[in-house]
């Protein structure tokens, strides 16, 4: 282990001093390297301080700055102070005061460090650590960043993975201001010396340091996450409408914030050789989003799912844009058709016929040429013809299967997505699928099928399912030597069985003579218009004499015992009334069909517990008449 500090420290801790500032001016930071040759690597820490609200005694902390070396065991390689390279930089905003209505005051140094070490070859190689407290008080997507530091570090792989190996080097200065409730279009991008493959994520900030040790001897990881306010996380850092990403192959950063703030973001930097990841480099910083009212932005809406992209059309070639944009005078449209020598515009929402199939991209220019100019880039992606298209086939009767084939066509395949919906709550995501509905009714069925170019397309076609219900009528109590009138309903034919004492057993409505007391049950078999079949059945007492009976109670709460109050007769031709009143004589019910009943209910709202009173005018078989009174007690 090498421990190497510079003079003006040993100094400091000979005297006894201390740092007592307490640093809440880190922006940000990242830490990447150069090799030189001869296991000799230039290690480059750069620091991002906020010099408008940052005390100034604390940022002169910050030089030298300490960092820590590990080896594949995370054991301690080296220990050592580096100094400023060279003066700091003010970093620049990055837009114009002038087209901005209410410009933010902002101040932001980058502190750089660089320092040559030689790092002999190890089985996994070095890991660079550099951990300093404390953050911007008043992050908003993280918890207590005032009382937390920030980590930063990279690995540098061994020469078994990738001889010596130059890490990845972020291309742009972060933004300082980001303003709301715009389009944000930020290059986060990285190039690679070595010419390595890169790709690129959103991810973990760590902690470094306490406000007790605020530049603390650097440890190996694996390192202490921050925590995160929610709904917050290091993949959704900002939230945003649409939310904040980043593309993992060209890492530009894309979105509209909709949340004042300061935001924590860390981007992972990924490098490839030959399908393995030798490396990561890791920038972390706060992204700023106020309201500060940019008074010239360029927009065109992103109408597809996919990244940054206006839309996928797969109908035709001919592209109508829309314009968002606010601010602006002049229009500059480039619609990247290099076949076509006038894909330019300079109407408001021009339209444009492309010659062929393939992906574009739109430029749009505001302002061109003026101190106020804004530009975006979206990608228009054309791939005609697709189309959906579905047929159905199978008995339209409930419980009955349904066969649903996809007939999509696409010039593009294949197709790989499909998204069946029923009309009933139920759904499949099956090429080609089938369903039962169980009742009968009119079905909205809806596909959606995509390619696999993005082209998206939908069907939606009613489906009816008739509303199939054989009935044979109800159970029957009958006086021996009369006839009843069968009346079965659902269908349009009917068989009947068996057949005796049925005056035809093929017919909906036979009628039934039965000059002898028994039992009988009847079974029909009914065929619907549309082909769907079932059975119902149904039963007839023959008793030998009429008979009649009123209940002195009923209980109408729904469960099914007891739920109607009504006579019950047996060989009665006819009601002539059934009226029912209540205590202070008002009529709260009246019928004169021989099944009908009263359901407890006046004016269609429950009556209280009482003592109701009832007439009843009724005509037996021989034309009599039978009149009847009496009292019930309605109990709920």
């Amino acid at each position: 282990m090498r421990i190497r500090l510079s003079i003006g420290w040993l100094l400091c801790l000979l005297t006894g001093f201390t740092i007592t500032a307490r640093a809440t001016h880190i922006v940000g930071g990242e830490v990447t390297y150069k090799c030189l040759g001869g296991n000799n690597y230039a290690i480059t820490l750069v620091i991002y301080e906020d010099c408008l609200t940052g005390l100034p005694e604390a940022i002169a902390e910050d030089d030298p700055a300490y960092i820590s070396i590990f080896d594949d065991n995370n054991t301690l390689f080296e220990f050592d102070s580096m100094r400023l390279a060279k003066k700091r930089e003010t970093v620049p905003a990055n837009f114009s005061n002038s087209c901005i209505n209410n410009p933010p005051p902002t101040c932001l140094f980058k502190a750089t460090f660089t320092k040559t070490y030689n790092l002999p070859n190890a089985t996994t190689g070095y890991t660079v650590v550099y951990q300093r407290c404390c953050r911007n008080g008043g992050v908003r997507n993280l918890i207590n960043p005032a009382d937390i530091g920030a980590t930063y570090y990279c690995t540098i792989p061994s020469a078994s993975q990738a001889a010596c190996n130059n890490s990845a080097v972020f291309k742009n200065f972060p933004p300082q201001i980001i303003c709301i409730n715009n389009p944000l279009v930020y290059d986060h991008s990285a190039t690679d010396p070595d010419g390595d493959s890169l790709s690129y994520e959103f991810c973990q900030d760590y902690q470094g340091g306490s406000g007790n040790d605020v530049k603390p001897t650097p440890t190996p990881p694996p390192f202490t996450p921050v925590q995160y306010n929610g709904p917050f996380s290091f993949a959704n850092p900002m939230g945003g409408y649409p939310q904040i990403q980043i593309d993992p192959k060209t890492g530009i950063i894309t979105g509209t914030p909709n949340l004042i703030g300061r935001f924590s973001v860390a981007v992972c930097c990924h490098e490839w050789r030959n399908h393995v990841m030798i490396n990561t480099v890791t920038r972390e910083f706060q992204f700023v989003v106020t309201d500060c009212s940019k008074a010239v932005v360029a927009d065109i809406p992103q109408l597809s799912t996919e990244y940054n992209t206006y839309l996928v059309d797969c109908k035709g070639y001919t592209v109508t844009f829309v314009n968002q944009s606010k601010g602006a005078f002049s229009y500059y449209w480039d619609f990247g058709d290099t076949s076509d020598r006038s894909d330019t515009s300079s109407a408001f929402e021009p339209t444009h016929t492309y010659t062929d199939t393939g992906v574009y991209n739109v430029k749009l220019v505001v302002n061109r040429g003026t101190t106020c100019t804004d530009s975006i880039t979206r990608l228009v992606k054309l791939y005609p013809y697709f189309a959906t298209d579905y047929e159905d086939n199978g008995l339209q009767c409930p419980n009955s299967i349904i066969n649903f084939t996809d007939l999509t066509t696409s010039t593009y395949k294949p197709i790989n997505n499909w998204e069946w919906t029923f009309g009933d709550g139920t759904s499949s995501s099956d090429e080609n699928t089938s369903h039962a509905y169980r009742q009968g009714g009119t079905y909205n069925v809806q596909l959606i099928s995509q390619n696999i170019k993005g082209c998206i397309d939908t069907m939606l076609r009613q489906v009816l399912i008739e509303n199939f219900i054989p009935f044979a009528g109800n159970d029957t109590i009958i006086v021996k030597g009369e006839s009843i009138d069968f009346n079965a309903s659902g269908g349009v034919q009917y068989t009947w069985s068996p057949a005796n004492n049925l005056s035809d057993p093929n017919i909906n409505n036979p009628v039934g003579y039965y000059p002898d007391t028994g039992h009988y049950n009847y079974n029909v078999h009914i065929t619907s218009p549309f082909g769907c079949v079932g059975d119902d059945s149904i039963r007839v007492y023959v008793v030998g004499q009429g008979a009649l009976f009123v209940p002195t109670g009923f209980t109408p709460n729904g469960d099914g015992r007891d739920d109607y109050f009504k006579p019950i007769v047996i060989g009665y031709r006819q009601v002539k009334f059934f009226d029912i009143y209540n205590r202070w004589g008002q009529q709260v019910f009246h019928t004169n069909q021989i099944e009908a009943g009263w359901d407890g209910t006046f004016n269609g709202k429950p009556v209280d517990t009482d003592v109701y009173f009832w007439t009843l005018d009724i005509v037996d078989r021989n034309g009599n008449e039978v009149k009847q009174k009496g009292d019930v007690t309605l109990i709920r």
